[in-house]
């Protein structure tokens, strides 16, 4: 029987590609809401019912995704800046995935999956969330009586280059998590075959 996998990225990529990505391509300007979050307009507004969110976006062929952000994080503005300035990735993930942000330190109400109600804030400290951004992808049916920690299938804390971004919502699309391949031996495939095809930079 094949094995699932949870896959945290940031314990083996993360600190060198931190800081790698301060020195990335010029930004593009993005628009800030009054939250002080930046904004995407295709982002999805819900009411932040997780069970209710993962139904809409099956239904709609996508697979959700959580994104926390906080307000003067400079990650979260090259996250904006630079990849979702990006069509190659913008065209990627819009067709597959229903994102949703979340504020880590916001009042918003939010639902957990073992229907637990709490804000945007207290659902970060129950679910463990301490790094912005961090992209929290959950499986295509909700699950009775787990939170949202226990039912994901991924989770990508911290900034990464595009690649390492690109790939990590590939796999979950590809359901990676459900076979052998892990997502650091899936992204090295892949970074080869970029390689071959002189397309790899950035990363």
């Amino acid at each position: 029987m094949a094995t699932r996998h949870r896959y945290n990225v940031a314990t083996v990529l993360g600190t060198l590609v931190l800081g790698l990505w301060l020195h990335a391509v010029p930004a593009a300007a993005a628009t800030i809401g009054e939250d002080g979050l930046h904004k995407q307009d295709w982002f999805a507004l819900t009411f932040r019912d997780i069970a209710e969110d993962i139904q809409a976006a099956r239904e709609e062929g996508k697979r959700l995704v959580l994104v926390f952000e906080q307000r003067g994080c400079i990650y979260c503005r090259r996250m904006h800046e630079a990849l979702f300035a990006d069509p190659e990735v913008v065209d990627y993930i819009k067709p597959r995935f229903k994102l949703v942000q979340y504020n880590m330190f916001g009042d918003e109400e939010v639902t957990d999956l073992d229907g637990e109600t709490l804000t945007e804030k207290t659902a970060a400290r129950k679910w463990g969330y301490v790094f912005t951004p961090t992209l929290v992808f959950l499986p295509e049916q909700a699950p009775q009586d787990a939170s949202v920690a226990r039912a994901a299938v991924a989770t990508m804390p911290g900034s990464f280059g595009k690649w390492t971004f690109l790939n990590m919502f590939r796999w979950v699309h590809e359901k990676g998590y459900e076979g052998d391949e892990h997502f650091q031996k899936y992204h090295a495939r892949i970074i080869e075959e970029l390689r071959k095809e002189g397309r790899l930079t950035g990363e």
